[in-house]
């Protein structure tokens, strides 16, 4: 149990020594009624302080968040309902929801009586400029006497968690750059997804359309032959993701990382809706495994929320599986900063002889707080000498732009 003085507001503490120096010089004067007005001083506080440390009343709490994955900037609607689940009527208490520091200030609520076995309803609206996995609660709950002079402060446990989803920008390609060759074979366009089918034939089925029925099979064999057409393999692509902490400048939203996490992101979303098989292959990937697996958008979004990077982000194990992707075919996109031109030279390899290599170098520097970055010159002509298409990006380059001037540029041209 608290001690007492934990329990008494500031009120509470005034009226208890107020009503005590009263009570003395009552005492000490010989004034009955000033020693009443003590009396009655100290008692009071001492009730309240009593009445709270009683009254025990059991609350369930039931969070909904809509939607639970939301993208940067973007607003959830968050509805917190108090459920009495005890036999006595919940007191007025003020609820104070505990949020992470990117979702805003924390939300305060004075909830109402609540009679047993019902319930009330509130809601607050959060937003995030960070992408990122951010918990919601537990909520702090503050039980106070009618009079203000004593409280008594409880956690409600339970929490929520609120998906952020990088920012995903509308990509457009000026010049659609080949797709490469491999087990898929050479393409002639990135988007260009309808090729033309390879038909074979087989026996007729009832069901079958007539109009898909081959009339010189049919008269070859004696039996009614139909064309059935097969959809063209698809489309491989490898998104790399560099996570190494000293190749990336500045912080918060405006870090060089936070910008190859967007472009990372554009590309992928913009690959999937064309139909693309695409591999993600960063920290987190490599290390479940899911870098070999092709991944939808939603969960190439998943992953890129909460990515991060580190002292040890282990590019020899995401180089390896990106090698491994790469020499089965289709295109690569990397997004890697200027440092260490040895990774550089490592990255340049994944193009492989008839295959499409298409990079964002991000100048570290330029974003802030990276002193030792390289010059991003260097690590431009290092990829483009092996045949890569390259786009050197700046603090203030948007990814739209970048993409536009990579897809339109051609091998060995300049910015």
């Amino acid at each position: 149990m608290k001690p007492l003085r934990l329990v008494l507001t500031t009120r509470g503490r005034a009226f208890l020594w107020a009503g005590a120096v009263l009570f003395a010089a009552g005492v000490v004067l010989g004034f009955r009624d000033l020693t009443r007005v003590g009396v009655l001083l100290v008692g009071l506080p001492l009730a309240s302080a009593a009445l709270v440390r009683t009254r025990r009343t059991r609350m369930r709490i039931e969070r909904h968040i809509s939607p639970e994955r939301i993208s940067v900037g973007q607003d959830a609607a968050v509805a917190l309902t108090f459920v009495n689940v005890s036999s006595a009527t919940a007191p007025l208490f003020l609820a104070e929801e505990r949020l992470a520091y990117v979702l805003g200030d924390r939300p305060r609520f004075v909830v109402g009586r609540i009679a047993p076995g019902r319930g009330r309803t509130v809601s607050y609206t959060v937003r995030s400029d960070l992408r990122g996995r951010h918990r919601l609660g537990p909520l702090g709950v503050r039980v106070q006497d009618p009079f203000g002079l004593a409280n008594r402060h409880a956690v409600l446990e339970g929490t929520a968690d609120l998906v952020v989803l990088p920012e995903v920008a509308p990509l457009t390609a000026n010049r659609q750059p080949s797709s490469g060759v491999g087990s898929e074979g050479e393409q002639a366009h990135i988007i260009a997804l309808h090729g033309e089918d390879d038909a074979t034939t087989r026996e007729y089925r009832d069901g079958d359309d007539l109009r898909r029925i081959h009339w010189p099979a049919t008269a070859r064999t004696g039996d009614l032959m139909v064309r059935q057409e097969d959809r063209p393999a698809q489309r491989r692509a490898v998104v790399l993701l560099d996570p190494r902490a000293e190749a990336h400048g500045g912080s918060g939203a405006a870090s060089s990382f936070e910008w190859a996490v967007r472009a990372a992101a554009s590309v992928a979303v913009h690959l999937d809706q064309f139909g693309y098989a695409v591999h993600l292959v960063c920290t987190e990937t490599v290390a479940d495994g899911r870098a070999g697996e092709t991944m939808d958008a939603e969960q190439i979004l998943d992953v890129l929320s909460v990515t991060s990077t580190g002292p040890d982000s282990g590019e020899d194990r995401i180089l390896h599986a990106a090698q491994a992707l790469s020499a089965a075919g289709g295109f690569v996109v990397a997004v890697l900063g200027a440092r260490d031109p040895r990774v550089t030279a490592r990255v340049a390899t994944l193009r492989q002889p008839g295959i499409t290599g298409l990079a964002f170098v991000l100048d570290a520097h330029s974003f802030g707080d990276a002193p030792l970055a390289d010059a991003v010159s260097g690590h431009v002509d290092v990829l483009r000498l092996a045949g890569w298409r390259v786009v050197p990006v700046h603090r203030g380059d948007d990814v739209p732009w970048a993409w536009g001037t990579l897809t339109a540029a051609t091998v060995g041209g300049n910015r």
